[in-house]
């Protein structure tokens, strides 16, 4: 199942304005490489539910065809996440980012230059290398195969899809690899509180990822949460609910009303 068989209206922006006392705290939703907003679609209504103003976007790329994450420059994804960020800023005080895999690594990126507008980020299976692939030789390769069989849609729950690429792009590849480095780099600089969801059985990303990010980050709050039914695009699996309640656990408990 590929972006043709999203229910309709699910493959662009969303946004959702909350209501009585929580409406004036907003929280970015940000869906990972060759993903869409389906896969986080469900968490942010969720938090609509509850009273929170939520954003979910399209990143620049996605949602279209394969071809078109091969045209764009690793800067449009979080440069597109600071401005849905900015958007949340005008109407509420407190300000959370959430991120699937590369959106993770995207949150990671943009919280960098906004730890005193963000109260906190959840990421869940968050990505910040990829071993022994450095973003010049994925490049080069991307000269010679534009589109690789796909890594996506990697979840246990039969019958569910993230709606994401069924393809691989290469040049693309290349640019998350240039941000992941960046990012990589500057990790201290992310001091906010951080709730991190990690599936057991991932076959998307190694644990690596998890372990780079926890030792690397500035924060002193920082929680690591083991997701042991669940693969890759957790937030649609079978631990979604857990993923759900914990994070708006995290949210009041970093919540001035």
């Amino acid at each position: 199942m590929a972006i043709e068989t999203a229910p309709t209206g699910w493959m662009q922006d969303w946004a959702a304005k909350g209501t009585g006392k929580n409406a004036r705290i907003g929280v970015l939703l940000v869906h990972g490489f060759t993903g869409a907003p389906p896969s986080m679609r469900p968490w942010g209504e969720f938090l609509h539910s509850k009273g929170y103003t939520v954003r979910v976007p399209l990143l620049p790329g996605h949602g279209t065809k394969p071809e078109d994450l091969n045209k764009v420059k690793w800067q449009e994804w979080p440069d597109k996440a600071q401005s849905e960020l900015d958007e949340l800023a005008k109407s509420c005080d407190q300000l959370f980012i959430f991120g699937l895999s590369m959106g993770g690594a995207t949150t990671l990126h943009v919280t960098q230059n906004n730890n005193d507008r963000i109260s906190g980020i959840v990421l869940v299976n968050p990505m910040i290398h990829v071993a022994f692939m450095p973003h010049q030789l994925a490049y080069l390769l991307s000269n010679f195969q534009k589109l690789r069989p796909s890594v996506g849609g990697d979840i246990k729950r039969p019958g569910i899809s993230e709606h994401g690429y069924d393809a691989l792009p290469t040049r693309g590849v290349a640019e998350l690899l240039k941000m992941l480095k960046v990012t990589r780099k500057n990790l201290d600089k992310v001091t906010v509180p951080v709730q991190l969801f990690h599936s057991v059985e991932d076959h998307t990303l190694p644990v690596s990822n998890t372990e780079i990010i926890l030792k690397g980050l500035g924060s002193s709050n920082k929680t690591r949460i083991e997701l042991v039914n669940s693969y890759h695009v957790a937030t649609l699996d079978y631990d979604q609910e857990l993923i759900f309640q914990n994070s708006l656990t995290f949210i009041e408990s970093l919540t001035k009303h």
